[in-house]
């Protein structure tokens, strides 16, 4: 069983920058598929960004692209998001998630990972 805990949400002024991170425990992340997704009142979870198990594969939403990089410290066994140039619609409860088998899918669902942190909110000012 990984238990996920996110860290980082907080207020910022558009164009402002945050990093969320993602401490896992239970499993190492080098062996897991790992996820941040988002949500917004009113809309349905979406991914943001992922990394594959070996990190040889990364997802990046088009509506970040540019903007978020997902990164993943193998020693200190977290998974980290950093946000740059932050607009009002990346306002939402930010979340990580592990998919422990199979192959990091092209467009990474909510339905595909079984392991979910609380979130974190982030609130992006205009």
């Amino acid at each position: 069983q990984v238990q996920l805990v996110e860290s980082g949400g907080g207020l910022v002024q558009a164009g402002g920058s945050l990093r969320l991170s993602c401490a896992a425990s239970g499993r190492t992340v080098s062996t897991l598929n790992m996820a941040w997704f988002r949500q917004a009142p009113g809309k349905e979870r979406e991914s943001v960004a992922a990394v594959s198990q070996s990190g040889g594969r990364t997802y990046t939403a088009d509506s970040v692209k540019g903007r978020f990089t997902i990164s993943r410290d193998n020693a200190k066994n977290m998974v980290s998001l950093h946000m740059n140039s932050l607009i009002p619609e990346d306002t939402a409860v930010y979340y990580c998630a592990a998919q422990p088998w199979g192959t990091l899918p092209t467009i990474p669902h909510q339905h595909n990972f079984v392991s979910w942190g609380q979130g974190t909110q982030v609130t992006v000012s205009s």
